[in-house]
C-alpha cells in the first residue's frame, strides 16, 4: 500500500479509537483508505410490476444497472445520469435500499429502488441486452450470491411492503 500524495510506502500505527491505520512517514499523516462509490439500481416500471436487467458486453450474467458516482456529484445526481446514458430512459423517483461493499472491485455500492418512466430503451455500447422481468423472472436470472442479488432481494422486500 502506498501514499496517493506522495507515493511513499505506507505503514500501519496505531490511532486511538480506530485502531491500526496506513501512516505515511513521508507527509506525516495517516492516510485512511480510500475506495469508489457507486449506485446500484434495480429500476421498475411506473407500475412497478416489472424489473429491467441488464446483461453487459463481454459478461453472460444479467445485473442491475449501476455506475460510478463521479466527483463532486451527489448519488441522487448519479441515479438518473446512470440511467440515462444506460437505457435512455429517465428516472422518475428512488428510494435508498441500503448499502454493500463490494469486495470483488473494492467498491462501496449504494442500492436504490429506481422507478423508471416508460418509454423505448436505447442502450449504449456497455449493453448487450436489456430484458423485463417479473420478480420470479428476476431471481431467476439475476447472477448468485452477488451484490446484485443481494440489492434485488431488498428492492422486492420493500415492493412487497408497498402492497
Amino acid at each position: 500500500m502506498f501514499c496517493r500524495d506522495c507515493g511513499s510506502k505506507l505503514g500501519l500505527r496505531f490511532l486511538e479509537n480506530e485502531g491500526l491505520v496506513p501512516y505515511c512517514e513521508t507527509c506525516a499523516k495517516f492516510k485512511f483508505p480510500f475506495f469508489p462509490v457507486a449506485v446500484s439500481m434495480v429500476v421498475v416500471n411506473r407500475s412497478e410490476n416489472s424489473i429491467l436487467l441488464a446483461r453487459h458486453t463481454q459478461d453472460n450474467d444479467f445485473k442491475l444497472f449501476a455506475g460510478y458516482v463521479k466527483k463532486g456529484e451527489s448519488a441522487e445526481k448519479t441515479i438518473p445520469r446512470e440511467l440515462k446514458e444506460e437505457t435512455g430512459l429517465s428516472a422518475v423517483k428512488w428510494k435508498y435500499l441500503g448499502s454493500r461493499y463490494h469486495d470483488a472491485k473494492e467498491i462501496l455500492m449504494l442500492g436504490f429502488l429506481v422507478t423508471a418512466e416508460n418509454g423505448t430503451i436505447v442502450t449504449n455500447e456497455e449493453i448487450a441486452e436489456t430484458r423485463w422481468c417479473n420478480a420470479d423472472e428476476a431471481r431467476a436470472i439475476i447472477r448468485k450470491a452477488s451484490t446484485a442479488e443481494f440489492f434485488l432481494g431488498a428492492a422486492l422486500q420493500e415492493l412487497g411492503r408497498k402492497k
